[in-house]
């Protein structure tokens, strides 16, 4: 299931790296990307790739099944094939590195009750490794593993391994996990081997914008240390941040680009500047290795972290094309109910220097925090207004909604109308006032267009040519294309449906 946008399933392929580095035969069956064109709708929902019974169908028997609940509006896909599954020992398991993700331990007994036997919560390398050994050990053969990558599956082996959920005579066992990974350098790279590559690289269109012919996402540091209350990350990460050494980072493009040609990477990080000196360190790497690389930090990163204008100019030179910041509101009262700092002063300053280099920028808000009122969100547009004449490229408006395991979900008065948790996400039609944010988000956008006319109209005037070229330099370029072949989907013009 999906909202459009397209997300390679990078948590997955370095689950399969680790399983299969200690042995384990597998075979990996992404659902999204085998068939990305085919389309099932479901009302406001729409599920794309194969279906449950044909993802089940490519599962070689005695198979070990791995479901991968990589976001939260793929949960009904992931809940489908959990049913489908019967038979094989399954194992659910979440991602840790993603806003758009959940907490699975927050809906331990929905996965149990849909057949799942473990519910694998936490960084899932070692745990899967230790999962597995238990298994192996309680039914005395060697076991594989299957993974997909539209939703993930656990099956029921008598373990107590931290992190790990299981249910026993109606009774749900979990203990939360009790320890992070430090050393993410000990970790083989992505087994991007195992992925029908090309087809994502066809639908030219990605979670961050897409400007070459082949693309891989990259994951270069997990966890962030902000405690941001609308977000999971604090709940999946215990507000623990570690990274790869910039060696090891650029040793992956570095095999990436000899091995699969490829040359821009999208950084979906969750914070992936907290350390300056070592984005530092991996720009001078990637300058000393003279390796013409473009990289992106498509899933933002937090603002002050970077440290000076200088590091930006180092970050120009080594490549990188774009970076997303999220200021989330214009409000300094809305901030304190998000719990999260931000220095208004020093975005622009930096955002500026960022066109000034040709690094293009996003700025992403958020409408509709509980608390916020009508005045916040003018000074909101108002702030937006000030990065459009600082050079902000793009800005994205998201409608808050309650992912589980964030802060907000666990309030007194949550957020509530959704019948599905497909459909926490940021257009969240369910809220009673989603029509009064939705209207203002759109009014801000149509401003955005007006004002970025005004102050920056050659980008404006070079879309239409971008859009005909494919080439796309920020989000908003590519969305056009993304609806449009969506709608082209929906009306059974391309690709076919699996109704």
């Amino acid at each position: 299931m999906t909202t459009g946008i397209v997300y390679m399933p990078v948590g997955l392929a370095i689950l399969a790296a680790r399983l299969r580095q200690v042995g384990h035969t597998i075979d990996v069956i992404d659902a999204f990307g085998e068939a990305p064109n085919r389309l099932r709708d479901r009302g406001d929902l729409i599920f794309r790739g194969l279906t449950a019974d044909q993802t089940v169908a490519r599962i070689k028997p005695g198979s070990i099944v791995f479901i991968y609940a990589n976001h939260v509006v793929s949960h009904d896909s992931v809940i489908e094939i959990s049913r489908a599954c019967k038979g094989f020992r399954t194992v659910v398991f979440e991602n840790t590195q993603a806003v758009t993700a959940y907490s699975l331990r927050r809906l331990q007994a929905v996965f149990h009750d849909a057949g799942v036997e473990f519910v694998l919560t936490g960084e899932p390398e070692e745990r899967a490794v230790e999962l597995l050994r238990a298994i192996e050990a309680e039914r005395g053969v060697e076991a594989s593993a299957v993974a997909s990558s539209a939703s993930s599956v656990a099956a029921g082996a008598s373990v107590a391994i931290d992190g790990v959920g299981t249910r026993s005579s109606g009774v749900l066992n979990y203990a939360p996990p009790a320890k992070f990974i430090q050393d993410l350098d000990a970790l083989p790279f992505a087994a991007w081997d195992l992925f029908p590559l090309k087809n994502y690289w066809k639908l030219k269109y990605a979670h961050g914008p897409f400007t070459s012919k082949r693309y891989l996402p990259l994951l270069t540091s997990r966890g962030c240390p902000y405690p941001c209350t609308f977000c999971v990350i604090p709940e999946t990460n215990g507000r623990k941040w570690r990274a790869r050494s910039a060696k090891n980072v650029v040793d992956e493009m570095d095999e990436l680009q000899k091995k699969l040609g490829v040359s821009e990477f999208h950084i979906e990080d969750v914070d992936p500047t907290v350390n300056d000196a070592r984005t530092r360190e991996i720009c001078e790497e990637i300058i000393r290795r003279n390796l013409k690389v473009s990289w992106k930090l498509c899933a933002g990163t937090k603002m002050e972290t970077i440290k000076s204008e200088e590091t930006i100019e180092l970050m120009a030179k080594a490549g990188c094309e774009y970076i997303s910041i999220s200021p989330e509101t214009g409000s300094e009262r809305v901030l304190k109910l998000i719990n999260k700092p931000f220095d208004y002063e020093k975005a622009k300053r930096w955002i500026a220097k960022m066109k000034k280099v040709g690094i293009k920028s996003q700025a992403c808000f958020v409408l509709g925090f509980p608390g916020e009122e009508p005045r916040d969100r003018e000074l909101t547009r108002a702030y937006a207004r000030e990065l459009v004449r600082a050079g902000v490229d793009e800005i994205a408006l998201f409608i808050v909604a309650p992912i589980p395991g964030s802060e907000i979900s666990k309030s007194a008065t949550p957020l509530k109308g959704y019948q599905s948790y497909s459909e926490i996400h940021f257009s969240p039609k369910w809220r009673s006032d989603y029509a009064e944010l939705n209207s203002f988000r759109l009014k801000l956008y149509r401003s955005f267009l007006i004002w970025k006319l005004k102050y920056n109209t050659l980008a404006i005037l070079r879309q239409p040519f971008d859009f005909l070229l494919r080439r796309f330099h920020t989000k908003m370029e590519m969305a056009p294309f993304r609806a449009l072949h969506t709608y082209f989907m929906l009306k059974g013009w391309t690709g076919d449906r699996a109704d």
